[in-house]
This record gives structure tokens, C-alpha cells and sequence, in this order.
């Protein structure tokens, strides 16, 4: 970078330069219907509805809401046989995972099995990914079991703790729903993929510390789910540790942590880690049985009622006084849920190279939810585990949802009794092997190299959870998240340009080694829309520029400088406060003898400083459609008042030597 030998791009500023044009006006309904497309339909989803009969129109209405009418048409029996093949794989996942997470969630085991019925069968007829294998999930169980057992404890009201997870799931479907319907799914997107990957990691680290009271085979245990409140409850009861169950979970954690090993080596042989839970159950249940270990501290789950799901409708107790728990609860884990089987179903779409509609999957997540908190199920979502094992066991469309709700309502009708001996350490276990899949800690260190403000983020999230409590963590994350928006918003970059040799191309000083400033002229960049809450800054951030750029000059001693071009190409918008402000900006150039140029201001920008008049106070002559162009005119300027000084000089040289002749 430098500026001694700098080679002024040819220029052509004798003739008319090229005018910034002015967008026609608009009416106000246009630009409002403008501006709310935009926002909430930018993938324009009526477009198919365009120019079609009443009749037709009524069918697309239809596969809208409900897909299966849509790829239903053109289902065959190769893909019934891929399917069934895939259902019943993740069935003998859902099964043992759902007895789990419910545990988990202090709710009856067999409200886990409920659940891998009823929604199902509801996101089958409306969920757009082929791949989503729907079931529930244990980190909202684990905010369920926290949220609702900080108010209602779990042993001694039972009743009133299982209507209030009905509540909190329905009011989560109603905000799913209504985020989808009203398309807001934006909101969703404001925990971050960082804020994600920590908390996932946090809430997985809590469920593993967690599982030690069903390892340890402990009675009581701790309500919090922070670090220190379950290492004190472990460490204070040693006395009470059965080694029956400690060596019993370690057993079956190795052979679960060895079956996810060989199937991600290998990933053909799939069906070993999807089997793994379910001949885990098996192994468990019959070693129980035989050595009776339920009468040597190991406990089992009991009895499991048969039958399919009873009505819960009446359960919903809107007029309760804990109405405003269940809300909480609702929103927090409907969003946490909304997030991790949006970006499940995505990745999966991906692999498929085909597209899903978020704000259908969070139509279809939420009215699973509420049909479930009908029949006696909680929150469900798209698990990243059974979905995988869907996605590896060639599921080929929503159908293996179907036929895996096939194999629950089986094993509800007729299986139940067979769990009765089914080890509560062996849950520990397949909870820990699959929550040890969710601690990225390769993604954490990913996120140090790229960017660290993400990573502190991600591990203020992470430890966030694991030393406070998952709610605690979650609004720090998001608190973080939202901050670096705001900073984004308020402190935008703003950096120098100059010129790159043999061209006429501008770029930053910063990025490019070679490009060479102009003399006499500053070049500046704003890389962000100019709005109230920046206005300020970018005017004291300008000053400032002006103020180095001056310093660096007299230092070198060097051509004072003259010009300020701002290039606007970034600007995508501005308020009344950056219309403001950029005025300011003029008057502060005119008491320093600078001159302020703009440079390539966008359609919005423009058309708002004519309405404002401040194309009038800057000047048209001074407002260019390029960075180029903009150099150009301040160098014919620049030149012409040198020529101009230089005659001015010749002449008083020649008036002095005339008069000195004529004295003499």
C-alpha cells in the first residue's frame, strides 16, 4: 500500500459522468404489501395457487396442509418395503428410548411409548422431510422434568404433575403451530448454531450426571440438575451405592458405547447401534428375572398398563394456578424442540438433495403436540439418533413413522408385561451412550478456530447449564446471541478503500496488500444498513477516520487532504437518524475545508435523501453511481485547482518582474 508512485485510473470525466437515478414513487399499500412479502413469504409459497380453477386450487390447499396427498400418489411397493424395513429398526430404538426419556422427564415409563404413537402417525400426514422419525427427545425431557419438579414434585402429586406435562405440551404445539401459520419461524433462528451446540452439550452432561442415581442404584437423589447439587448427592451417600447395579450399567454402557462405535466405522452395519437398546432391554429384563437382582437393589421398572392411549383432554386444566408454569414450560422446550427437528430434518434433506418448508414442519411439530397432549403423550420432536438410524435403514418417506407407531401400538396391546423386569440401570445406560453423542466437542473446537466470539457463546451456554441450571444457561446463550446482533446492528464495519493497480476496481487497505491510496482523497466504506442505533457511532467512527487519515499525512508529509467519498454500495437502507446524520457528516467536512462525496447509494437510500432534500445540501454534482467515478471528479478537481494556483503563481511572478522593469 502506498501512494508515492499511484497511477491514476484513465478516466473519461470530460464527459457526463453516469446519474444515481431516483426510484419512481410508489404507492403506500404497494410498498407495504412490498415490505410484508418480504418479510414473512420470502419463499412466495401462494405461487402455485396463481392462475388455477377453484377446484385446483382446493387439492394444492389440501397436500399443502397435509403432504401425504402429495407423495402419497406416487408411492410403490419398493419404497413400502424400505420403509417397513426402516420402521420397524427405529420401533426397536423408539421403545427403549422412549421408556428413558420419560424416567427422565419423572414421568410413568409408559407415557414414553405413548408418545411414539400418536405423533407419528399425526407428522406422517403432515411433515414435508422424508427422513424425520419422530419420538421424544431426552433434553426436553430433562426441561420438562426440571421446570415443572421446581413447583410440583413429582412423587407426592402425581396427578397434578402429569396434567401440568400435558399443559406445557399442548400450550408447545400451540406455539409451534402458531410460530408456522403466522410465519414466524424467523424467531426460531436466533439460537444460534453456537448456542445450539452448547446447550445441547450442556443439557447432554447434566442427563449423564443424572443417570448416576439409576447406575449407583440410589433411592433419593437431588431435584437440581446443576454439577455441584448432584456430586454432593452422590458423594454424600456412599454408603447407599449398589455394586450389583454399578457393575451391571457399566456392562451394558460398554457394549452400547461398542455397538455406536462399529456402526460409525461402519456404517452398513447400522443396525448393530439401532439394535443395541432394545437387545439391551432384552438382556437386562431376562438377567433380572433369572438371578431375581430386583431383590438384591437393582430396580426394575414394574408393571406397565396395556392398552392404547387414554383421552387426557379434560386433563388440560386451563383455570389452574399453576397455569403460568405450564406456559414456561410450553415455550421454552416448544422452541428448544422446534430448533433441534428443524435442523435434523434439514441436514437429512440435504443428504437427499431435496428442500423441506420449515414453516410446515413447525405446523406439523405443533400439531402433533397438541393431538399428543389429547392422548397422553408429551413433547415430541425429530430426534437427531432415531433419525439417523431412519436415514441409514433406506427409509425412503414418512410411511416408516407409520409403520414404527404400527409396532408401539403393538407392543401397548400386547408386550407391556414384558418390561416388568426391565432394569432401571439399563435406561441409565442407553441414556448416557445416547447423550454422549451429543457433547461436540469437535464442534467446540471448530468454533475456536473460526470465531470466538461463537465459542464463548457456546461455552457460556454449555457451563451456563452445567453449573446453573438449563434455564439459566439457555437465556445466557441467547442473551450472548442476541448481544452480537445488537452489536452487529450498532457497531457495523466500516473500513478504508483504495486503488488496485491496472484497474479500476476499489478495495479495502486491509484485505488487499497492493491497492494504493488516492491522493488528496479518503475513501471510506460502510458495510451495514445505517439506522438510529448506529447513526451516532458511524459518525464519530467517520471523524475519526478523518482524523488518522490527517495525522498520516502530515507525518508523511504529504497532500493535505481534501475529499471524504463515502461508498455506500452496503447501505441496503437507512432511517431518518442516518438522513440526519449524514447531514451532520456534511457540515463537519465543510468546517474542516473538506468536501463530502457519496458514492453508488442503494434504491431506498437515495430515494429517502430526496425526500429528505439532502441530495439538495450535498449537491447531484456530488453524488456517483461508482467508487471510480467518484475518484475521478475529485482528481479533475484536484487538478484543476492545482493548474489553477500554478497559473495564479506564473502570473504574480510575471506581474512582479514587469513592475520591477517598469521601476527600473
Amino acid at each position: 500500500m502506498g501512494t508515492g508512485e499511484y497511477d491514476y485510473p484513465k478516466s473519461n470525466f470530460e464527459q457526463q459522468p453516469h446519474k444515481v437515478a431516483i426510484p419512481p414513487p410508489q404507492p403506500f399499500i404497494k410498498s407495504l404489501k412490498t415490505t410484508v412479502k418480504e418479510t414473512f413469504f420470502p419463499d412466495d409459497p401462494l405461487r402455485q395457487f396463481k392462475n388455477q380453477p377453484p377446484s385446483r386450487k382446493f387439492v394444492l390447499g389440501v397436500q399443502y396442509f397435509f403432504p401425504i396427498f402429495d407423495w402419497g400418489s406416487r408411492y410403490n411397493l419398493s419404497f413400502f418395503k424400505s420403509d417397513i424395513i426402516a420402521g420397524i429398526t427405529i420401533a426397536s430404538l423408539a421403545i427403549p428410548q422412549g421408556i428413558s426419556y420419560a424416567k427422565l422427564a419423572n414421568l410413568p415409563p409408559i407415557l414414553g411409548l405413548y408418545s411414539s404413537f400418536i405423533p407419528p402417525l399425526v407428522y406422517a400426514m403432515m411433515g414435508s422431510s422424508k427422513d424425520l422419525a419422530v419420538g421424544t427427545v431426552a433434553v426436553a425431557s430433562l426441561l420438562i422434568g426440571s421446570m415443572l419438579g421446581a413447583v410440583v414434585n413429582a412423587n407426592e402429586d402425581p396427578k397434578l404433575y402429569l396434567q401440568l406435562a400435558f399443559m406445557a405440551t399442548f400450550f408447545a404445539g400451540v406455539l409451534q403451530a402458531s410460530l408456522g401459520i403466522f410465519r414466524l419461524g424467523f424467531i426460531v433462528d436466533f439460537l444460534s448454531h453456537a448456542t445450539i451446540v452448547g446447550f445441547m452439550g450442556g443439557a447432554a452432561t447434566v442427563v449423564c450426571l443424572q443417570q448416576l442415581k439409576g447406575i449407583l442404584g440410589l433411592e433419593h437423589f437431588t431435584h437440581g440438575t446443576d454439577l455441584v447439587s448432584v456430586l454432593r448427592s452422590v458423594f454424600t451417600q456412599t454408603h447407599e451405592w449398589r455394586w450389583e447395579s454399578a457393575v451391571l450399567g457399566i456392562c451394558f454402557l460398554f457394549y452400547l458405547l461398542v455397538a455406536r462405535f462399529v456402526s460409525t466405522k461402519r456404517p452398513k452395519l447400522f443396525w448393530i447401534s439401532a439394535m443395541a437398546p432394545l437387545t439391551s432391554v432384552i438382556l437386562g429384563s431376562v438377567l433380572v428375572y433369572l438371578t431375581h437382582a430386583e431383590k438384591h437393589g437393582v430396580q426394575v421398572i414394574g408393571e406397565l398398563k396395556k392398552g392404547l392411549n387414554p383421552i387426557t383432554i379434560m386433563d388440560l386444566s386451563f383455570g389452574s394456578q399453576y397455569l403460568s408454569t405450564a406456559i414456561k414450560t410450553g415455550i421454552v422446550t416448544g422452541v428448544i424442540a422446534l430448533a433441534e427437528g428443524i435442523a435434523v430434518g434439514r441436514s437429512f434433506a440435504m443428504f437427499k438433495n431435496y428442500n423441506i418448508d420449515g414453516n410446515k414442519e413447525m405446523i406439523a411439530f405443533g400439531m402433533m403436540n397438541i393431538a399428543g397432549s389429547c392422548t397422553s403423550c408429551y413433547l415430541t420432536t425429530g430426534p437427531f439418533s432415531r433419525s439417523a438410524v431412519n436415514f441409514n435403514a433406506g427409509c425412503k418417506t414418512a410411511v416408516s413413522n407409520i409403520v414404527m407407531a404400527i409396532a408401539v401400538m403393538i407392543t401397548l396391546l400386547f408386550l407391556t408385561p414384558l418390561f416388568h423386569y426391565t432394569p432401571l440401570v439399563v435406561l441409565s445406560s442407553i441414556i448416557i451412550s445416547a447423550m454422549l453423542g451429543l457433547i461436540n466437542y469437535e464442534e467446540a473446537i471448530h468454533l475456536w478456530n473460526l470465531d470466538k466470539f461463537d465459542f464463548v457463546v457456546c461455552m457460556s451456554a454449555y457451563f451456563g447449564v452445567v453449573f446453573g441450571s438449563v434455564e439459566i444457561g439457555l437465556v445466557i446463550a441467547v442473551a450472548l446471541s442476541l448481544l452480537r446482533v445488537l452489536l452487529f446492528v450498532a457497531r457495523p464495519k466500516t473500513f478504508a478503500l483504495g486503488h488496485i493497480p491496472d484497474s479500476s476496481i476499489y478495495r479495502s487497505i486491509d484485505q488487499y496488500q497492493n491497492v494504493k491510496t488516492v491522493p488528496g482523497i479518503l475513501i471510506l466504506q460502510i458495510d451495514a444498513p445505517i439506522y438510529f442505533a448506529n447513526a451516532g457511532y458511524l459518525r464519530e467512527r467517520i471523524s475519526r477516520w478523518v482524523n488518522e487519515e490527517e495525522d498520516r499525512l502530515k507525518s508523511a508529509g504529504e497532500d493535505s487532504l481534501q475529499y471524504v467519498i463515502l461508498a455506500l454500495s452496503a447501505v441496503g437502507n437507512i432511517d431518518t437518524s442516518g438522513i440526519t446524520m449524514i447531514g451532520e457528516v456534511k457540515k463537519v467536512m465543510e468546517r474542516r475545508g473538506l468536501k463530502l462525496v457519496l458514492a453508488n447509494p442503494g434504491g431506498e437510500v437515495i430515494k429517502k435523501m430526496n425526500k429528505a432534500k439532502l441530495i439538495e445540501v450535498i449537491g447531484q454534482e456530488w453524488i456517483y453511481l461508482t467508487v471510480g467515478e467518484a475518484v475521478g471528479a475529485c482528481n479533475f478537481m484536484l487538478h484543476t485547482y492545482k493548474n489553477v494556483e500554478k497559473s495564479g503563481s506564473s502570473g504574480s511572478s510575471l506581474g512582479k518582474e514587469t513592475q520591477s522593469d517598469s521601476n527600473v
